[in-house]
């Protein structure tokens, strides 16, 4: 196990990213000593069972004296609860968190901060569609991406402390990058919301269609449909938020997809084969790209997961 980049850190939301931190530390090292709270009393209790005597029952308990404090709860709440465990932090101490958009969120958290705290937003590029404490397992983050989005801050403590959560977080396995804000949101419009977005329409669209029976869209599901259907499982509160937040980028996104989804209609009411041909081949390059990556396996898949999952989110 490696040695401690911090004494202690302080988890706030124990749902699937932030049980899957105690459960890498646990594991992997980067921290002496790990503290966790949520506001909610029964996740909490729950919590207790996984990750017994590190579980607060007050968030200013949790925070205090930890050289960093991991914010693992929807977007839409990161500068609420900024507000909440700031004060109780320790000057210098670093406050990050694991939201899928940096843009509006961080600009949140920095404001209600203060000067003492160092924020450094990140990102960690891992998943499942599972949520709740139970749903954690240490091995999420291996070899996955982990974007940090600090401000350019040239201050020789800001920087030492975005190097202390770079190793942190290479500590639990992942590969970090760091990337501008507006970047990192741009790029997950794409690889992240708009697929999510996806799914969750056309699995509603699905079980509208008058002429589908009762029960046929179940039995008959495909392995492309039972993935969207994966997806589409995610945590609701979660994805409102996210696209709540990010909505310029998801927009823009949205209308070019919705742009290259007419060709395709088009094509497909004309009998275009050539284009269809052409869209397909190009897509196929795509997937090659990603396994060659080594970001998924060749291995068929026909909707089954056969071990731990970890999507990218």
């Amino acid at each position: 196990m490696a040695e401690p980049v911090f004494d202690k850190i302080a988890i706030i939301g124990i749902g699937l990213l932030g049980a899957s931190i105690g459960h890498a530390v646990k594991a992997f090292g980067g921290a002496g000593e790990v503290a966790l709270y949520d506001r909610g009393e029964g996740v909490r209790a729950r919590a207790a069972t996984i990750f017994p005597g590190t579980v607060c029952g007050e968030i200013a308990s949790a925070v205090t004296d930890a050289d960093a404090v991991f914010l693992c709860t929807p977007v839409g709440v990161a500068g609420e609860v900024t507000a909440q465990v700031a004060p109780h932090m320790k000057p210098g101490a670093i406050l990050t968190d694991v939201g899928s958009v940096k843009g509006a969120p961080a600009a949140a958290m920095i404001a209600a901060a203060g000067q003492s705290v160092q924020v450094i937003p990140g990102h960690p590029i891992a998943g499942t569609e599972k949520s709740g404490p139970e749903a954690g397992f240490a091995s999420l983050f291996q070899d996955a991406w982990h974007i940090l989005t600090p401000s350019d801050n040239q201050d020789v403590g800001y920087l030492e402390a975005v190097a202390n959560l770079t190793l942190f977080w290479e500590t639990l396995g992942s590969r970090v990058e760091t990337m501008d804000a507006a970047r990192h949101d741009r790029v997950l419009a794409i690889t992240s919301h708009l697929p999510h977005l996806i799914a969750y329409n056309i699995v509603s669209t699905a079980y509208d269609m008058e002429s589908v029976e009762d029960g046929e869209v179940v039995k008959y599901s495909a392995g492309g449909f039972r993935d969207f259907t994966r997806i589409a499982a995610s945590d609701p509160v979660m994805w409102r938020d996210v696209f709540l937040a990010n909505k310029d980028a998801v927009l823009e996104t949205l209308g070019r997809f919705s742009e290259d989804l007419a060709v395709l209609q088009r094509a497909i009411r004309w009998g275009d084969g050539d284009t269809l041909m052409r869209e397909f081949t190009r897509a196929r390059g795509i997937r090659k790209a990603i396994i060659d990556a080594g970001l998924d396996t060749a291995e068929a898949d026909f909707g089954r997961r056969h071990s731990e999952p970890k999507d990218e989110k």
